[in-house]
This record gives C-alpha cells, structure tokens and sequence, in this order.
C-alpha cells in the first residue's frame, strides 16, 4: 500500500523542522532551533503513527483474504 496522509505529513514536518534546527544552529537562533527540533519529533511520531496505522490495515486486509471475504 502507499503512504498514508499521516506518514506524508510526518516527513514533511521531519524536513521543515530540520531546516529550522539547522537554520538556527546557523544564525544563533536558539529559539528557532528549538523549534526545529520539536518539529522534527513531532513529525517522526505521526510518521510513525500513520506506518503503524497502514501496518495494522494491511494485516486486516490480509487477514480478510485469508479468510475469504
């Protein structure tokens, strides 16, 4: 299956955080590589949420194929 809604959204915000964190580190800006880091997390964990969300609904499909339906 393709990526879900989750997981595309996840990356982005992985991206654009670790642009701010590397963004700040640069100019000085503590505040917005902080910014940047929790971006970047926030985006790992919903990246991870929506991949164990497609996992769960590849298994039931498969589970349900199995089964004959």
């Amino acid at each position: 299956m393709r990526p879900n809604r989750d997981e595309i959204r996840g990356k982005i915000d992985e991206a654009a955080g670790t642009v701010k964190e590397k963004v700040g580190r640069a100019r000085g800006d503590v505040a917005l590589e902080d910014e940047g880091s929790s971006q970047r997390f926030e985006g790992k964990v919903e990246s991870g949420v929506g991949t164990a969300r497609r996992k769960i609904g590849e298994a039931v499909k498969d589970a349900g194929e199995k089964l004959g339906r």
